[in-house]
């Protein structure tokens, strides 16, 4: 287990970016507006050798209460006091341009009731010159002191190596295992979804802030757990609205960071609302997903609030929905009762097992001949595809290369075919897969290609055509109008009045 250092204090005093200065990553987000981080948010650090924990909480107002309307707070807070109960040291960061207030003095009480180790963190504090200033009030409370400015880095290095000093008692010796992370899971859906209720029901504890507030959950969190001997990591995403709704800046950031967080997880939930039925924002995460080849399911929650008769018809509109991908799975559950929850992480480590598989060519080539035998190509234009041989040219999740004589040949209904029967016959049901057509060799031309001859011409034509190119053609002489006459025309004329006077005559004779 590693030590862990929890950064506490009031709110907006710049413990998120803090946060990021310390695991080297824009993994918080940070914004002037106070109040931003609300769950907590973990990270890793190895600094002088030393690997520990790093927790950022949301800003502390103890005098939050659910009576007095401060229900979002008082969550908030609660968080934050889980974290000082798990963390092994405590990182009270103030503000040094405003100085020590009442709010900071109710918080330092909270944290010396603890009994931690505590370091005090004067934020904002931008170069030795101000650091006697900034400092003045704070030395009644009586902890040790540190001055940083995480905006512009002074006093990082000393802070960081100061940190590993107050960690170090706590390492304790791992055993050998795996990847710390285990099995990554995105939770994705639009805001009010469930997503967080979802967590905590999987993970067994109140580790998400769940509130019937749409977007309460503003950063990706990770939640990591172990079950069966298997360890998991859920990352609990903001919820994605239509673009045109979000005018906020910070809520375009967290529906970025959501979307991000979908393409670097092993597999993505994508979880939704029973009761608001297939709205259109849900269509288009699945085309997104479907688009982006992400290994996902989808999972229907609160289902228990959706009557019996209704079902049906529910599991009608997602069938149709997903026809764009047939290989997702489907779940009806109820984080609120656990019905169905049961099934998420078996079926996620189902898919993540086809997303890694790899198959050698000689499998590959009877699959795919035992596929042509079954069905043959079309003749497009009096041609027909040929394949040659098939490959894996990917993993994770799987590709597979046709090669052909001319991909052109291949019709989209034939190659939606040939992905329908890899996966039948490689048993890949669940994961995304990816058959791509590439042409061996450079296209040759057709076997009778059509040259521009000319007409065939009989044997009085032929001599006249033979005498235009042998005598060439003479130069136009400027008639009495001014304009030229060909020689040929005047030729050809005078033939004409020729004839014509003797057939006058044979007439008169």
């Amino acid at each position: 287990m590693l030590p862990i250092i929890a950064l506490l204090g009031r709110p907006n005093v710049g413990k998120s970016s803090l946060f990021n200065r310390l695991v080297r990553q824009n993994k918080a987000i940070t914004h002037d507006l106070p109040g931003v981080t609300r769950d907590r948010i973990y990270g890793e650090v190895t600094e002088e050798d030393v690997r520990f924990a790093v927790i950022d909480t949301g800003g502390m107002l103890p005098d939050a209460t659910e009576l007095d309307g401060g229900g979002m707070d008082k969550s908030v807070f609660d968080q934050a006091t889980d974290a000082l109960y798990e963390a092994d040291v405590a990182l009270f960061v103030v503000d040094g341009r405003e100085g020590m207030t009442m709010l900071d003095q109710a918080v330092s009480e909270k944290i010396r009731a603890s009994g931690k180790p505590i370091l005090l963190v004067v934020n904002k504090v931008d170069g030795p010159e101000q650091e006697a200033k900034a400092t003045a009030d704070f030395h009644a409370l009586g902890f040790e002191i540190a001055t940083v400015s995480a905006a512009h880095g002074y006093g990082l290095n000393s802070f960081r190596e100061r940190i590993a000093e107050l960690a170090k008692p706590f390492v304790t010796p791992e055993p050998p295992s795996g990847p710390e992370l285990g099995l990554k899971l995105c939770m994705l859906g639009r805001p009010n979804a469930g997503k967080s209720s979802l967590v905590n029901s999987l993970v067994g504890q109140e580790r998400q802030i769940v509130s019937d507030i749409a977007g309460t959950t503003r950063d990706s969190v990770d939640v990591g757990f172990e079950k069966d001997g298997r360890r998991y990591t859920f990352v609990d995403t903001a919820g994605v609205r239509r673009r045109a709704v979000i005018t906020d800046h910070l809520e375009k950031l967290s529906v970025y960071r959501a979307l991000s967080s979908s393409k670097r997880a092993d597999v993505t939930i994508l979880v939704l609302d029973a009761m608001e039925g297939l709205s259109h924002q849900d269509k288009r995460l699945i085309a997104y997903l479907a688009e982006q080849r992400t290994p996902f399911m989808v999972v229907v929650n609160k289902l228990d609030l959706v009557h019996k008769d209704r079902l049906e018809e529910l599991r009608e509109a997602y069938g149709e929905a997903l026809r764009i991908c047939s290989h997702v799975p489907v779940l009806y559950i109820s984080a609120l009762t656990g019905a169905g929850t049961h099934k998420i992480l078996p079926l996620a480590e189902e898919i993540r097992r086809e997303c890694v598989i790899r198959i050698g060519t000689g499998a590959l080539n009877r699959a795919m001949a035992e596929a042509i035998t079954k069905h043959q190509p079309p003749v497009i234009k009096r041609r027909r595809a040929k394949f040659y041989y098939l490959t894996q040219a990917d993993e994770d999740p799987p590709m597979f290369v046709f090669f052909v004589n001319d991909a052109e040949l291949v019709t989209a209904a034939y190659g939606k075919y040939l992905e329908n029967q890899l996966r039948k016959l490689l048993k890949i049901k669940k994961a995304p897969l990816a058959a791509v057509f590439r042409s061996s060799h450079e296209k040759k031309e057709a076997e009778r290609p059509l040259t521009n001859r000319p007409p065939r011409l009989g044997k009085s034509r032929r001599d006249m055509e033979a005498a235009k190119i042998d005598q060439p053609a003479k130069l136009a002489k400027p008639g009495k109008s001014g304009k030229a006459t060909g020689s040929g025309k005047a030729k050809a004329g005078s033939k004409r009045s020729a004839g014509a006077k003797t057939a006058a005559s044979r007439k008169k004779g």
